[in-house]
């Protein structure tokens, strides 16, 4: 939210310094994101001066230009090369001087410098509306007033409107701090805790009073669950126009575009007060009579941004006699707002239910700073006030006459909301001791009222400003903050209980592979467990979970599959170039068998595409394939304790199992599905179910072995073997044979050529041979190398290639 320092500072009972505010604001709970100067023109005009053009001559060497000599208030005038061709003699002009920067309507800033101009030195600019961020006009050089003193600051002159603006970090309950006075009112509870009793000034004044009765406008509320206060004023013969330049000030600081002066006062008092208020053109309720309540299902209504909507059967509408006008709280109709021709106003100044204007705002994607306000709860008690705050300003500045006198309907007051705190639960969350005193000025500057005091024990009356506060920790919350999260005593020495870790296992196992990872070169990623819809064929939608108020079209489901939001991150780093990605993500997917029936599994995902490293002088990186993936895999496995983890063909993927139990697939993932994400490369997807993954892991045991102390001894066999033999299927003989000394088996090349024989294949395998009690002899070595020579012959037909 912005706040502006001027406007804020109208409020306050004393003139605080910006960077001094920024430090209250922020103690407070209200977080200054950043500081900036706000100038409606750029520069503030600084080193600009008006000028008297005393001579005006033709420059001897360029027909378009002029050489003048300029009075600007200093001992001498000063010369002026100026190519504007209605520069003459006694005009009182703009003068920039050497030093000075100006700043263009467009382009970049420029700093004056003595040049020479055609041979003829020239000491600043006489400029022209646009050169000095003024306007757009190019026309010509500025000419002004003849009373003005050369000399005078042009600042003087045009008056440009300087500030300070605040971008606070509002958290979501702070609705009131949503306004100008609001934060206000947060400042002086502040200096009334630390300085010195300080009360906000009020805008407000009781002077209101009916100039007649011509145009009465008939209330009636139909829905009173959803619309608990309604009221309004008619107002006659008012003009609209541009706005006051104060006003137009007020909003431009804040980031607001004026529009004319009635919609523009609607803006300013919601800034100002947090009460949003819509303005009727009164001659367009028909049957003079203002209905606030529900439609049918899918009627249809054209609002403001000329868009036919069909209403839902919650949403709370403004209607007359024949039709509806307005969608309560969220968006004016196309028939009623104001316009130039508008000559008579009904000002509605209302509170509508926080769920239904959410619901209804983000039904129909219309985010306004109305309902942004109403769905957060406003302050039910200032509904009047306020109205009749923007109706006084209304009469002020747009003219007209008030034409009715306030009609308010309220059937049901709401009462306040009462919480107790005691003073010792007060110590235990804030652990500071607080005076009974200071509590109580505390809270009674934030404007609650003390209902009732015991020994312990304090009863407050929440202000209706503040409808989040329900429980006491939210009152511990207020006195906190206003005191200051700094002065909150750190202790020398704080006693816990040591809490039993219940997740240890499951933590344990994800930090190993995490750590493993990223030691690797991953990347970790968290992408949104909501996706679209679009990315899932039929089969799997219908055991999808839908969302029932998707915030927009593209987020409308609770994702099935892990895939599908790795590879939109995967897309978007490769549009911008980065194009070797090694990325893992621990995320939870979501399906349901019916109504109430809802499943959700965690898994642990891995993508890999592009090449696995960096090109060097002495080698080349190679592409990420399959085999890096499970080269990855497996050694991420083994650091859980997984070894005998096989991979088994399984349609389009790999099926990871340990022993009997699948606890995963890897694959490559389609082309028909990477060109849905517009990848032109390939990517290499691993898919670990963290369930079964942790019930393999826990059932493993770590068991302490001491390092041989013998020998090892290898072995190399090279075996010609039909081309579709699989690596799998060699270490399948190999474990047949359950020779106890061989501990590894490693591949270590594999050869193809038609020397070989059509359709064969030679791969070398090296084996690793140790005893753990003796060393081993070539004898014993030779004797399990036969037996496995025998069983590669026998089981694949394999042949021992000899050169």
């Amino acid at each position: 939210m912005t706040i502006s320092y001027n406007w804020l500072s109208e409020y306050l009972p004393e003139t605080i310094d910006p960077q001094k505010l920024s430090k209250i604001l922020t103690s407070i709970g209200l977080e200054v994101e950043s500081l900036e100067r706000y100038e409606s023109i750029r520069g503030g005009l600084e080193g600009v001066v008006i000028g008297e053009v005393l001579t005006c001559e033709q420059h001897p060497n360029a027909d378009k230009l002029k050489i003048t000599s300029v009075n600007i208030g200093a001992a001498e005038p000063i010369q002026v090369v100026c190519g504007a061709a209605n520069v003459a003699a006694g005009q009182k002009v703009a003068v920039a001087t050497v030093g000075t920067t100006i700043y263009p309507s467009s382009g970049d800033p420029l700093t004056m410098k003595v040049t020479k101009i055609r041979g003829t030195e020239s000491f600043g600019m006489i400029c022209a509306e646009d050169e000095l961020g003024l306007g757009t006009s190019h026309a010509g050089i500025m000419v002004l007033p003849e009373d003005l003193v050369p000399g005078t600051p042009a600042a003087d002159y045009f008056k440009p409107y300087t500030d300070w603006t605040y971008e606070i970090g509002l958290t979501p309950n702070r609705m009131d701090a949503m306004s100008h006075l609001g934060v206000a009112r947060d400042v002086c509870a502040y200096l009334t805790h630390h300085q010195k009793e300080a009360r906000s000034k009020t805008p407000f004044t009781n002077g209101l009073k009916a100039d007649n009765n011509s145009l009465p406008i008939r209330i009636t509320i139909e829905n009173a669950a959803d619309c608990q206060r309604y009221a309004g004023i008619s107002i006659s013969g008012v003009t609209v126009k541009e706005s006051p330049q104060w006003l137009k000030d007020r909003l431009v600081s804040i980031g607001l575009r004026p529009i004319n002066n009635i919609v523009d006062i609607t803006n300013f008092i919601l800034h100002e007060t947090g009460q949003p208020l819509h303005a009727f053109d009164a001659d367009q309720i028909t049957g003079g009579e203002v209905i606030v309540k529900n439609l049918p299902e899918g009627t249809p209504f054209v609002t403001l941004d000329e868009k036919e909507r069909k209403l839902g059967a919650g949403d709370l509408m403004i209607c007359n006699a024949e039709e509806p006008m307005c969608i309560a709280g969220v968006f004016g109709g196309l028939k009623s707002g104001v316009t130039e021709k508008t000559v008579n106003i009904f000002l509605e100044s209302a509170w509508f239910a926080p769920v239904s204007i959410r619901k209804t705002s983000v039904k129909h994607g219309l985010r306004t700073d109305a309902a942004t306000r109403f769905e957060k709860g406003v302050d039910i008690s200032a509904t009047v006030q306020v109205l009749k705050r923007a109706a006084m300003l209304i009469k002020e500045i747009a003219g007209g006459q008030l034409s009715s006198d306030v009609t308010d309907i309220y059937p049901d007051p709401k009462p306040k909301t009462e919480v107790a705190i005691k003073y010792h639960y007060l110590k235990k969350l804030s652990g500071k001791n607080y005076h009974p005193d200071k509590v109580k000025r505390i809270l009674t500057s934030l404007g609650f009222e003390i209902v009732k005091e015991g020994l312990d024990e304090l009863w407050v009356a929440v202000p209706y400003s503040k409808p989040d506060i329900s429980i006491p920790a939210d009152i511990v919350e207020e006195i906190v903050r206003i005191d200051g999260l700094d002065n909150i005593e750190i202790p020398s020495a704080i006693t816990i209980s040591p809490a039993i870790d219940q997740m240890g296992v499951k933590e344990g196992v994800k930090e190993k592979i995490a750590n493993y990872l990223t030691g690797r070169g991953f990347v970790e990623i968290f992408t949104n467990s909501i996706t679209n819809s679009r990315y899932f064929e039929e089969p799997v939608l219908t055991h999808t979970v839908k969302m029932i108020n998707n915030l927009s079209a593209e987020l409308d489901v609770m994702r099935p599959s892990m895939l599908e939001t790795g590879l939109e991150a995967i897309a978007y780093n490769i549009n911008r170039r980065n194009l070797d990605l090694q990325l893992f993500e621990y995320g939870k997917t979501y399906a349901t068998s019916g109504p109430g029936n809802y499943t959700e599994e965690e898994h642990l995902c891995l993508y890999l595409t592009g090449k696995s490293g960096e090109d060097s002088w002495r080698l080349k990186a190679a592409a990420h394939d399959l085999f890096s993936a499970k080269g990855v895999l497996a050694a991420m496995l083994a650091v859980c304790g997984l070894k005998d983890v096989q991979l088994v063909k399984q349609e389009d993927a790999l099926a990871i199992l340990n022993g009997k139990a699948q606890i995963g697939i890897l694959k490559e993932v389609s082309r028909k599905k990477l060109q849905a994400f517009d990848i032109r490369q390939a990517v290499y997807f691993v898919d670990i179910s963290m369930n079964a993954l942790l019930e393999a892991a826990g059932k493993n045991r770590i068991v302490y072995k001491e390092v041989s102390r013998f020998p090892v001894m290898q072995r190399d066999l090279a075996l010609i073997v039909d081309k579709n033999t699989t690596y799998e299927a060699i270490t399948a003989a190999v474990q047949k044979l359950k020779l106890p000394k061989l501990k590894e088996t490693r591949l270590f090349d594999i050869f193809e050529s038609d020397k070989l024989g059509a359709g064969k294949k030679s791969v070398a395998i090296s084996f690793t041979f140790v005893d753990e009690e003796k060393t081993l002899t070539d004898k014993e070595v030779d004797g399990m190398t036969a037996k496995l020579v025998q069983s590669f012959e026998k089981e694949l037909g394999a042949e021992i290639r000899k050169s």
